[in-house]
């Protein structure tokens, strides 16, 4: 899984943190080397406000990517904890497997199952056994 915190989205982070550190080592590199006054002729004085700009900019952007990476990681995280049950038969998905609800409790839990009704189940199950009972006796000839 990838949550905020598993290594996988630790490592992307951490990527993403590496690579825009690279782009800054290279502004710096490129202004104390004179890179510009060597290939596009500009002065040789080191240019202080360029490169802090650049620096705060690439910060900036830094700064967005690792929040909206950091939010898709934990939205992603969200997602896989969801527990994907089908429709129809009411088995759930084990890591491809297709099982029972109480064979996967058992398996993933070691938790036995046991059935029981929820009191609104209940309430409309009485409530239908009630008009059902109702319906048979109105319909039984009377003697």
């Amino acid at each position: 899984m990838t949550s905020p915190r598993s290594p996988s989205a630790r490592s992307i982070l951490r990527g993403q943190t590496i690579a825009f550190s690279c782009l800054l080592v290279l502004i710096w590199t490129a202004e104390l080397l004179h890179l510009p006054h060597h290939l596009f002729g500009d002065s040789p004085d080191i240019q202080w406000l360029r490169v802090l700009f650049r620096t705060f900019v690439v910060l900036g952007i830094w700064l967005i990517v690792h929040q909206t990476t950091s939010r898709l990681l934990k939205r992603l995280h969200e997602l896989e904890t969801f527990l994907r049950v089908c429709g129809w038969c009411r088995k759930v998905d084990d890591r491809g497997e297709w099982r029972t609800l109480e064979d996967y409790f058992d398996t993933r839990f070691q938790t036995g199952t046991s059935h029981g009704i929820c009191p609104e189940c209940a309430k409309t199950q009485l409530a239908r056994h009630r008009a059902a009972t109702r319906e048979a006796s109105d319909t039984k000839p009377q003697s």
